[in-house]
């Protein structure tokens, strides 16, 4: 089966955010009201996966091994089936 995997890749509290800061930065000289600004990643990845069980763990070693760093980011996702 084909799943989509919508994860979002944040940092964790207390960890600088120097993207985030410079763009909260820019808002309030464009005259926007921005208290704070953080930036996160979001991935979309299509992939194969017999069932939903291995479909979710493959998206655990997915970010385990690459797509976050678990000193400093916190992940979440979504798998939806594709058909």
């Amino acid at each position: 089966m084909m799943y989509r995997a919508k994860i979002e890749v944040s940092l964790k509290p207390g960890h600088s955010d120097p993207e985030g800061e410079m763009t909260g930065q820019s808002l309030r000289e464009l005259k926007f009201s921005a208290k704070k600004v953080s930036v996160s990643k979001v991935y979309t990845i299509v992939f194969e996966a017999e069932s939903r069980e291995k479909a979710e763990a493959t998206v655990e070693e997915m970010c385990r091994r690459l797509l976050a760093n678990p000193t400093k980011d916190n992940y979440r996702y979504q798998i939806e089936e594709v058909k």
